[in-house]
């Protein structure tokens, strides 16, 4: 039995109707290097079945102490049905990329049952029209509660099921599993008050889970209150249940040839000038783009689960129109040592003397994880853990890796970034209302891609970071100036958010 963290709990308390914190692995394999060519359904149940011992997450669930009194629990679920987490299903004709984004958007959007363990996973076939796939590939959508899962840092349940090799060694057979007694609720009651009693800090539970929900509600009037300087966009509303998502895949030798027009940039930095470029260009599009810089919340460091990751809010360059002068911008920024920032209410070990955080819905989980207080972001830049070599399932090898991210009230547009097999994976999750094309917004991403690949290729000499916006830069050549200002989007619009053009709820 295990407890789960501050941090982790954080995710479970903020599930709305519309908004839940599942996160969703996208996952996508060549059958043909498999023993004779095939991979059948029973062969990845049985895979998966023989996988179960190695990690907790599997046949774990979650018991809630009464009153709220302590964080929750993972326990062993007593009646765990591998069946019934792991599903099959095919895209109808054509079974092109298009059909299968929409049925995985609507696989992530549905809640998890919280009585059983909180994960799934779909086998999707038919993917038989979507350019640039083998025919016969298949993919493993696999859903998990972010309470389950540390993205950024390490991606346990992907882990456990792939293997370096087409041909692993044969798995002994698992040891039988018997599930431990889980204690009653009246048993986690009076473990709770025990904690509680030992610390003078929980001597009056009701006014200490009530502290943090009164910072969180200081921070947010004081956010409130800086709205003016905050420039908002469409994806600062109340989100949908119904989600969105898709990506755009590109190598890393050219994000690599991207970053040397900045000295000292970084592929981390210039995929958020890409992200950033792509925002820039999908809401002028739609005549909502502000002349001011937008704000973008983003993860520092710990790619591919290396370092440490460190959460910052950037300026994200979207009101420069060159887009060297926004990578310059944005590698200032990430090279400078990070703010002093409050620490996460109730993030510590479990067991601690922190009271469970019982922050009002409203709050959401960037209150919480953001460290009650940050200002109001445009959208979130997530990098998710992944392989650092190719990986294979019953022998398939996986040709495509990525994520469908949670987003929440206020924060409508989340990219997640993910390095696997040679290539950088761009793919913003939002919902239907406020991001009805897609498609439309990730060619934006395409765009402001070329951009600077077009940038790259002229060989431009390099800029000097600079420290204000306005700052001079070196002389680039013709050649350059001239692809630079083909590069360059439409002019801004006046500040402010004009009426969104998404169609009506």
């Amino acid at each position: 039995m295990r407890q789960l963290s501050g941090h982790d709990a954080s995710f479970l308390y903020s599930d709305t109707a519309q908004a839940n914190a599942n996160v969703t692995f996208v996952q996508i394999y060549d059958q043909g290097t498999a023993p004779g060519g095939t991979v059948r359904f029973k062969s990845i149940l049985a895979h998966i079945e023989s996988r179960l011992h190695r990690s907790p997450v599997f046949r774990s669930k979650l018991r809630r102490v009464p009153l709220e009194l302590d964080y929750p629990w993972w326990v062993e679920d007593e009646h765990f049905d591998l069946e019934y987490h792991v599903r099959h299903i095919a895209l109808p004709a054509p079974g092109d990329w298009r059909q299968f984004c929409i049925q995985a958007s609507r696989i992530h959007a549905r809640a998890l049952d919280l009585q059983r363990p909180l994960w799934e996973i779909y086998v999707i076939e038919g993917l038989d029209s979507i350019d640039g796939l083998p025919r016969g590939s298949f993919a493993l959508l696999t859903k998990i509660h972010h309470a389950a899962i540390d993205i950024e840092r390490h991606n346990e349940i992907v882990e456990v099921l792939h293997d370096t090799t087409r041909r692993p060694p044969r798995p002994l057979p698992p040891a039988p599993w018997f599930p431990e007694r889980a204690p009653g609720a009246a048993a986690l009651m009076l473990r709770g008050l025990l904690r509680t009693l030992r610390s003078p800090l929980r001597l009056a539970a009701p006014l200490a889970r009530l502290a943090p929900a009164t910072r969180a509600f200081v921070a947010f009037t004081r956010d409130l209150q800086r709205a003016e300087q905050v420039t908002a966009t469409r994806f600062n509303s109340v989100v949908s249940p119904h989600r969105v998502f898709d990506t755009r895949r590109f190598l890393r030798s050219e994000f690599d040839a991207i970053r040397r027009l900045v000295p000292g940039a970084t592929v981390d930095d210039a995929v958020l000038a890409v992200c950033a470029g792509g925002l820039r260009r999908y809401l002028a599009a739609q005549g909502e783009l502000p002349q001011a810089d937008l704000a973008a919340r983003c993860a520092i460091g710990g790619r591919s689960g290396e370092g440490t990751v460190t959460w910052r809010q950037l300026r994200f360059g979207t009101g420069e129109a060159d887009p060297v002068r926004r990578l310059a911008l944005i590698h200032e920024q990430t090279a400078a040592p990070p703010p002093d920032e409050p620490a996460e209410a109730g993030d510590g070990a479990a067991g601690g003397d922190a009271a469970p955080p019982t922050l009002p819905r409203r709050f959401g989980r960037s209150a919480i994880a953001s460290g009650l207080g940050l200002p109001l972001a445009s959208c979130t830049v997530t990098p998710v853990a992944g392989p650092a070599v190719p990986m294979f399932l019953v022998g398939a090898r996986m040709s495509y890796y990525s994520a469908i991210l949670p987003i929440e009230d206020g924060m409508g547009l989340v990219f997640a970034v993910t390095h696997y097999d040679g290539r950088v994976i761009v793919s913003p999750t939002s919902c239907r209302e406020l991001m009805p094309d897609p498609q439309a917004f990730t060619q934006c991403v395409r765009d402001s891609f070329q951009d600077y690949l077009a940038l790259a290729a002229v060989a431009a000499p390099p800029l000097r970071p600079a420290r204000r916006r306005g700052s001079a830069a070196g002389r680039p050549s013709p050649a350059a100036r001239q692809a630079r200002k083909a590069a360059t989007a439409p002019r801004a619009a006046p500040a402010g958010r004009p009426r969104s053009k998404a169609p009506p709820r």
